[in-house]
């Protein structure tokens, strides 16, 4: 952060801001277009594309910009920029060709749409910021082989949880400590919600029922947990991941965890329920250097084996601009995966399921999501909950038990299907579905 607010202040002075093309017009997006054109010197946000062309319009009037133009066409799309205007469209693959756009930030949460907006980016060189962990958690690993092909950078985004995490790992090794646990922390999990019940909450704070409940269930923090796995090689030490429920600090948690089994597993990824700092985030590190625990224990924390580290917040649309700095300005990656998939999403029975029942999207009434480690993922055919949607079963399937992909028909000319299936071949999975289309 020392170094980016600098170089976007450089920015501003020289006349050359950052410029941000912004995919979605939802909650989140919002207040991201606030952030960037009220608080941000050296970064300016010059088109927002959405479906709906008056949600995009609102998004630019809330952040005070009245005057925008909508555009049709790509060469349309670059003359706005070049001409210092602000720029709307209800066509996506615009902002991903446009020249005059430096990054894009992809908002909306849908994995089919996020598969196919972010693979025309990166077919266009450009870099793309994602606030999508579904997506992520689902096909991330073979999006970040085509960035890389590509010469462009595909990350996750600071604020939230994930890369919250990632920044903390990537301090605590800098500092000579072997982190093994990265920890996410909830108020509240009841795999049943669905948005019948979380209707109120979701009005409370202009967001849709179905994403609220995605963070009730525990898909939301399943999905950001995997792509935690994925960045740091870290597994889940079970199916669903631990998930003690504690009422006091992190700090205090220390010795609920067995250090061996950690080290055993290469560390793992996990959350907690009802924890402060709430809603933090937290990785729990060793060292081996009985010196250094010393100074350890002299900086208040503690005699170890694990240290305990936190940030108590992740504050979402404020940071996400950093992001977009981090990797413009310095092809910073701020999480993604290092390799093929290591902790999976699986689908699993929110109700009984009937056969001929097609399945219905995240955070909604038929499905939740649940880590497990893709070794396992593999072995036993399971379902990804990114791939849930649109499928039509085949067989009744009893509530909380997870879906394989022989419990299911799968949806035709599906993008996201046709890459996991890539993903699986080109990291060695041994079972894996035919590729669709």
């Amino acid at each position: 952060m020392i170094i980016v607010d600098t170089a976007l202040k450089a920015r501003e002075e020289a006349g050359n801001p950052v410029r941000v093309g912004l995919i979605g017009a939802g909650f989140m997006a919002k207040g991201i277009a606030n952030q960037i054109a009220n608080y941000v010197p050296g970064m300016k946000l010059v088109a927002i594309s959405n479906r709906t062309l008056e949600a995009a319009k609102q998004t630019y009037a809330q952040a005070g910009i009245e005057e925008v133009k909508v555009v049709n066409q790509v060469s349309e799309l670059e003359n706005a920029i070049a001409q210092g205007q602000y720029a709307v469209t209800d066509d996506a693959t615009l902002l991903c060709q446009a020249e005059g756009i430096d990054a894009l930030v992809e908002a909306t949460g849908h994995v089919e749409f996020g598969a196919q907006v972010t693979m025309k980016a990166i077919e266009h060189g450009k870099h793309m910021i994602l606030m999508n962990a579904e997506l992520d958690g689902t096909v991330g690993p073979i999006l970040k082989v085509y960035a890389d092909r590509a010469g462009v950078i595909l990350t996750g985004c600071d604020g939230d949880q994930p890369a919250v995490q990632m920044n903390l790992y990537r301090f605590v090794e800098s500092i000579g400590l072997t982190p093994l646990l990265c920890g996410n922390i909830k108020g509240l999990q009841d795999r049943y919600r669905n948005p019948t019940t979380q209707a109120s909450f979701a009005k409370k704070w202009g967001q849709t029922a179905n994403m609220v409940t995605s963070f009730a269930d525990g898909t939301k923090i399943s999905f950001e947990q995997a792509i935690v796995a994925n960045a740091t090689g870290m597994k889940v030490a079970q199916r669903g991941m631990l998930g003690y429920e504690y009422k006091g600090h992190v700090d205090d948690m220390t010795s609920m965890y067995n250090v061996e089994q950690l080290r055993e597993l290469g560390g793992i990824v996990d959350y907690v329920v009802g924890s402060k700092p709430s809603p933090g985030v937290f990785v729990f590190a060793s060292h081996d250097d009985s010196t250094q625990g010393h100074y350890l224990n002299y900086g208040k924390l503690g005699e170890g084996p694990l240290y305990s580290f936190y940030i108590p917040y992740h504050l979402t649309i404020f940071e996400v601009p950093l992001s977009v700095a981090r990797v413009v300005l310095f092809n910073d990656v701020i999480i993604a995966p290092i390799a093929g998939p290591v902790v999976d999403v699986v689908a699993t029975a929110k109700i009984n399921l009937k056969a001929g029942e097609t399945l219905d999207g995240l955070g909604y009434y038929m499905t939740y999501g649940m880590c497990e480690n893709t070794e396992v993922v593999t072995a036993e055919n399971l379902l990804p909950m990114g791939l849930a949607e649109g499928c039509r079963l085949k067989r009744d399937i009893p509530q909380d038990q997870v879906l394989t992909y022989d419990d299911v028909e799968l949806p035709e000319d599906s993008l996201t299907h046709k890459l996991r299936a890539e993903q699986d071949q080109y990291f060695g999975s041994a079972k894996v579905p035919a590729a669709v289309g």
